[in-house]
């Protein structure tokens, strides 16, 4: 079964899916292997590899060192073309679609078609969308583009929609790490009146009843990693998890 065939079916079974980030340049392979397995047992749904920038020179060590001690499924969220690795088990293939850098919305995919497509890594097709946080992110700041502004869904629909009918499985509604707000709930649900693309939503997410009531509004996958590099408790991880799944709960 492919990855997304799998969080999608996690999606349906359990409401929603929850995500955890792992930036290599915030946490070293020692780290990243003790929260991955803190996250399995916690019932996280996939891991994400990434971050804006990449100073770690042990990018491909430490996704192999996951690997070999749990089963999620490990997916690159790449910053750059800089993070490709072929012991992943599939890549969001991100377009900024919310901007306007030529090299964030086609220039670095073509550069990187190919590589992934050498390596037999699965694409997963993803609509990448700032959203107005309230500060400058570090992923804002490096992708030269502003973000949609929060007060305005409008705009926001039509670049999901522009995404739907490009073909897009995903969009990715981002706050950007260590966000002042996270995604609005209102913005959330007034896309999924017009959309039928799942909605990854993360950035400023800080507690169990946030990430709740984004799933309520009609996030289909919600992704944390700040909020988790402070307090890495098992419980914590848990009480996520368990607001995310609703129809498990």
């Amino acid at each position: 079964m492919k990855v997304i065939d799998k969080l999608f079916q996690a999606k349906e079974t359990k409401g929603a899916g929850y995500f955890v980030l792992i930036d290599p340049d915030k946490q070293d392979i020692q780290k990243a292997v003790q929260m991955a397995k803190k996250c399995e047992q916690a019932e996280v749904d996939a891991l994400l590899v990434g971050g804006s920038l990449l100073f770690a020179h042990y990018f491909d060590e430490l996704i192999q060192a996951i690997k070999a001690e749990v089963s999620l499924p490990v997916i690159i969220f790449p910053g750059s073309t800089r993070q490709i690795s072929p012991f992943a088990d599939a890549i969001l293939f991100i377009s900024l679609i919310s901007g306007r850098n030529p090299d964030k919305l086609i220039g670095e995919q073509v550069t990187a078609a190919p590589i992934i497509k050498s390596m037999g890594l699965e694409a997963i097709s993803t609509a990448y969308m700032f959203i107005e946080s309230g500060n400058m992110t570090t992923a804002l700041f490096i992708s030269d583009t502003r973000a949609i502004p929060r007060e305005k869904p409008d705009i926001a629909i039509a670049h999901v929609l522009a995404a739907e009918y490009l073909g897009m499985r995903i969009a990715y509604l981002e706050a950007g790490s260590g966000a002042k707000n996270s995604v609005p709930d209102e913005l959330i649900s007034a896309l999924m009146k017009y959309t039928t693309i799942p909605l990854i939503v993360g950035g400023g997410i800080r507690t169990p009843e946030d990430a709740r009531n984004k799933v309520l509004a009609g996030a289909s996958f919600i992704v944390t990693g700040n909020v988790l590099e402070k307090n890495n408790d098992p419980k914590i991880i848990k009480a996520f998890a368990d607001a995310v799944h609703i129809k498990k709960s």
